[in-house]
């Protein structure tokens, strides 16, 4: 029966069998699965599930939380494929049934809407974006008198990182601004009151932003009964990506199985990397010390993607680390090539050696898409852009625009989204925007006239004319009474959004054939799902990439080159890897050298950054590298070191060489004449 591990290595063996029963009740201690780099991880945690299905355990009451909704219905997938094995078609119907697997956030808006009820929340809320959500902070922003201060108010945007920092971080203002964001601490009395006043606006429109699912949920948790009701759905909870989780995620997590029993985290402490998202290593390096008896430990160290010499090199690196728990990656793959530490003297010298370097690899039959090029920080890549762009070289640089961040979806979605919470001010003000001769004053007039009423939809028909909007009008009118009536069904509300829109679409946009194509995508995606209200919140959660607008995209190209942040490519694994700028002030960055918390970090994600890599790693080290814009310094160029990170005591693990490669001089050849003696004039100084 239990063949279908055979593949599996010890240790990925005994976390898949850890405490599973017959009849899937949940047993022993719970779980922390340590996951080097490159071990199999999601095969392990698929393996887990399915057997906890085989076994008994019902589906319905399993808890799957990933990084993202796509890592979810692919791991249910491969849940299905090693089900099969065992069950037969039977493990097609059983996966389907896995009805609680996605991220925090699609989780949590889920169960909010469930006990909605219970804790004061209308079931009907629209979720924001974070562009919608900055708008908002926004309109309170300029009603509060900020935007017209003598000394300029932070934006919007920054307004809202600071407030997500401290609602993800569970962390007061005062302790966020000077440690993230010190240009912005003189105005701490009056960021208290303009995110009471967001928090207020956002109530009365009935709408949440990404951070209030987690605190909402969170806090809803905080109450014994609700959180033993919503523990005791689920008899198994398996978290991906522990160590991405924030502290909001982690108290959610331990209020849910404050016993730990059924409970199973995957991650590794080595590639935590997401600190400026609120993410903290000390859920995962605390996480068995919440239960007693402590959560049993598990370490995954056998690395089934690079050769040894890359992960001796990695290991030397992460080794050095203040904190962590003990693994040491190896595997089965030899090899005779070390990773490379290649000095070069400038940014364009360091792109020509990559150019050169991809081509002789193509040429030897790596496709241009089993490379990648890995960045600290997006800047960082500009003058290999148009070393690539000079030469010919596809390439696409991670990551394009989201569906949402694509102003022709985000104004098909608002009208949705107005349909279903007509006092979500920030969408009712788009969609009345797009039409021709209407303003942010019309705009708001109408805003006015509907809030107050008891039934908004209603009394829109009954709102006042915005006077230059003419017949369009009485067509914007109609469609929101057909989108509202339900009498078309789902997603044919969609196909009449759009189809309203795309006169619209063209005058607004010059480009509005290719943006056709997005709207006509996202009427196909629309297809998958049962209701308006599933759609909006999946797809306001976790959006799909967007077919224009991508920073990079080839057209007649198949094959093109990967450039990415190393945050970005986390997950991800290529035959060959270059790592631009590995010198101390980018890796570690300027920003990243003050708390060893974030000194740590840094280092990790080097550690990452070399672990993507199969068979050959190639570090890059500019001797002279151009600063974009720090706030104290502004652009500047920079004479840098070898990181830190890369002690004299580590270069054993590397082939050290240097770029272009100087020719020596012919004995017989005299060398030429200098044109000016300068040393001879020094010396005349002093005679």
């Amino acid at each position: 029966m239990a063949a279908y591990l055979d593949a599996l290595n010890p240790n990925q063996r005994r976390a898949v069998e850890h405490g599973v029963a017959a009849g899937g009740a949940p047993a022993g201690e719970p779980l922390l699965v340590i996951a080097g780099a490159g071990s199999g991880k999601t095969n392990t945690l698929a393996h887990r599930v399915a057997h906890l299905i085989v076994n008994g355990a019902d589906p319905r009451r399993i808890l799957l939380m990933t990084f993202s909704r796509r890592a979810a219905y692919e791991m249910t997938r491969r849940v299905e494929r090693i089900g099969r094995k065992v069950m037969g078609d039977k493990a097609a119907v059983l996966t389907a049934a896995m009805e609680w697997a996605g991220t925090f956030h699609g989780v949590g808006a889920r169960l909010l809407r469930e006990i909605a009820a219970q804790i004061g929340l209308d079931t009907n809320f629209t979720i924001h974006d974070r562009e919608d959500a900055a708008d908002l902070m926004n309109l309170v922003r300029h009603e509060l008198g900020y935007s017209k201060l003598d000394s300029r108010f932070p934006a919007k945007a920054t307004c809202l990182a600071i407030y997500s920092r401290c609602v993800n971080s569970q962390t007061p203002l005062e302790a966020v601004l000077p440690a993230a964001f010190p240009w912005c601490a003189e105005w701490t009395a009056e960021l208290k009151v303009l995110f009471g006043a967001y928090v207020e606006a956002k109530q009365r429109q009935n709408v949440l932003d990404y951070d209030d699912l987690l605190l909402y949920w969170a806090q809803a948790m905080s109450e014994p009964t609700l959180a033993a009701e919503a523990g005791g759905r689920f008899d198994h909870i398996l978290v991906d990506e522990y160590q991405d989780t924030n502290r909001l995620q982690a108290s959610i997590l331990l209020a849910l199985k404050p016993d730990g029993r059924g409970l199973t985290v995957v991650g590794d402490d080595a590639q935590s990397i997401y600190a400026f998202r609120a993410a903290t290593v000390r859920n995962i390096l605390d996480f068995p010390g919440h239960f007693s008896p402590p959560a049993q430990v598990l370490t995954l160290e056998q690395n089934y993607r690079s050769t040894q010499p890359i992960l001796m090199a990695a290991n030397a690196v992460i080794a050095q680390a203040s904190e962590r728990f003990t693994k040491n990656l190896w595997t089965e793959r030899s090899s005779d090539a070390p990773p490379r530490l290649v000095t070069v003297r400038s940014e364009s010298d360091q792109a020509r050696y990559i150019v050169e370097q991809v081509l002789e690899r193509r040429e030897a039959g790596t496709a241009l898409k089993q490379q990648a090029v890995l960045f600290r920080t997006s800047s960082h890549s500009g003058a290999l852009e148009v070393e690539l762009t000079r030469r010919n070289i596809p390439f696409v640089k991670f990551g394009g625009l989201k569906f949402l961040d694509a102003a022709h979806v985000k104004d098909v979605m608002a009208i949705l989204r107005f349909v279903e919470n007509p006092r979500d001010r920030v969408v009712g003000f788009r969609v009345m925007q797009l039409l021709p001769g209407v303003g942010p004053t019309s705009a708001q007039r109408v805003m006015d006239h509907i809030s107050a009423a008891p039934s908004p939809l209603t009394a829109l028909a009954s709102a006042p004319a915005p006077p230059r909007a003419g017949p369009d009008w009485q067509g914007f009118l109609e469609l929101i009474a057909d989108v509202a009536s339900r009498d078309l069904g789902w997603p044919a509300e969609l196909e009449r959004a759009r189809a309203w829109y795309e006169p619209h679409l063209d005058r607004i946009h010059e480009d509005g054939e290719v943006r056709l194509g997005d709207l006509l995508q996202l009427e196909q995606i629309a297809t998958g799902y049962p209701s308006r209200e599933r759609f909006l919140t999946d797809l306001t959660l976790d959006p799909p990439d967007a077919t224009s607008d991508q920073a990079g995209v080839p057209l007649l190209d198949e094959d093109y080159l990967i450039l990415s942040t190393i945050h970005s490519a986390k997950g991800q694994e290529w035959t060959s890897v270059f790592v631009l700028n590995v010198v101390d002030g980018c890796m570690p960055s300027d920003l990243g050298t003050g708390a060893s918390a974030e000194f740590e970090e840094e280092r990790r994600l080097l550690y990452v950054a070399m672990t993507r890599a199969k068979d050959d790693l190639h570090l890059m080290l500019p001797q002279r590298f151009f600063v974009h814009g720090q706030p104290r310094f502004g652009d500047r160029h920079v004479y840098a070191s070898r990181t830190r990170f890369i002690p004299k005591s580590l270069l054993g693990h590397f082939e050290k060489t240097t770029w272009p490669i100087a020719v020596p001089t012919s004995p017989s050849e005299e060398p030429a004449a200098p044109r000016i003696d300068v040393a001879a004039r020094l010396k005349s100084m002093w005679q």
